[in-house]
């Protein structure tokens, strides 16, 4: 049976995704199909590493630890607008009671969709470019690329400055094989081929299609090598550019103070404070004692609540959002630790 397509509504009522603007929900669900599951079929299993975030539509089901079941999810339930059983590796076993539809989304995309949401949209007004798509359009494009899943958040803000929109004719040829590697790209409008000249074929042999979205060039830039296929353009198009040195140094995580649970422990005994910069439904769901809650896109703002003299610990479920927060944290003044790995790698 062919998955069934998301309807963007549904998820604005799940948490963290009612966090998400418009644009991004609306990728995901482009993205997302509802999948289906017969009853004693496993979601997930305890000890699985895989990084997806579920939910449940529809029907029940059953965690198991250890073989022995710790809790029941109805889909009409509070449990089930939250990811089931968050954190990698796997802590329960999921299973099906009944039949079920769920949907199951990329956790690393989705966090740095978050973490792009509750920080570039401050300052995203002040990026302009001359055409008719909005700058949110092609970052968030952007966001969906895998090689920018390990972007310091830091960063991501700073990448979008400094990218540059190039625009091609039908025909024209991007990159050449053989060149030394220096730009990074994201095709914004338009479709291109991907081919690798041989000694048998002048012509070359197709590679792959490019479509809006896709990003290339990052191989090269990475490895110091040249570049090992030609792209060139099948329609009128334009793409971002991100010249090779501004690419390697947004790689690089700014300085931040990485801590894992025992020195963060330490801290908070010794008289700091755990700040959470999950959303308040995520923080509802699960916290450190005595922890506050500050969303990342309120600590602007929320910034005269904090004490100047105090150490603060800043978590969320992975790192990335608590990073971003401590380096505008530090940026100010304050004394910011980061949970290395978020809550999800305890």
């Amino acid at each position: 049976m062919q998955p069934e397509q998301l309807d963007i509504e549904l998820l604005k009522g799940l948490s963290p995704l009612d966090g998400l603007r418009q644009d991004n929900l609306t990728a995901l669900a482009r993205k997302v199909r509802i999948l289906e599951l017969l009853p004693e079929e496993f979601l997930f299993k305890q000890g699985d590493t895989e990084k997806r975030t579920i939910y449940i539509l529809s029907g029940t089901i059953e965690l198991l630890q250890d073989g022995h079941a710790v809790e029941v999810i109805d889909s009409h339930s509070e449990s089930a607008k939250n990811p089931i059983a968050p954190g990698s590796p796997r802590r329960v076993t999921a299973r099906a009671q009944t039949t079920i539809s769920y949907i199951s989304i990329d956790s690393d995309l989705l966090d740095v969709m978050l973490t792009w949401d509750q920080t570039g949209s401050f300052e995203i007004s002040t990026l302009q470019h001359a055409d008719s798509r909005s700058d949110d359009d092609w970052m968030t494009m952007l966001l969906q690329a895998k090689a920018f899943h390990k972007i310091p958040p830091a960063n991501i803000l700073e990448i979008s400055k400094q990218m540059h929109r190039i625009s091609y004719r039908e025909g024209d040829t991007v990159l050449k094989q053989g060149a030394k590697g220096d730009y990074f790209y994201l095709l914004r409008e338009g479709r291109a081929i991907v081919f690798r000249e041989t000694p048998f074929s002048r012509e070359g042999i197709k590679l792959a299609e490019l479509n809006v979205g896709d990003t290339f060039g990052e191989e090269a830039l990475i490895s110091e090598s040249r570049r090992n296929a030609t792209i060139q353009m099948t329609t009128d198009g334009s793409v971002m550019r991100l010249a090779k040195e501004k690419f390697n140094t947004l790689l690089n995580e700014p300085m931040l103070d990485w801590v894992d649970s025992q020195k963060a422990d330490s801290i908070i005994e010794q008289g700091g404070q755990w700040l959470d910069v999950r959303l308040p439904r995520e923080f509802e769901q699960n916290h450190k004692n005595d922890a506050i809650n500050i969303p990342l896109y309120f600590i602007r703002l929320k910034l005269n609540t904090l004490e100047p003299d105090r150490k603060y610990v800043v978590c969320c479920d992975t790192g990335r959002r608590s990073s971003a927060a401590a380096y505008i944290l530090s940026e100010r003044g304050f004394k910011a630790f980061v949970l290395k790995d978020g809550m999800g790698g305890e």
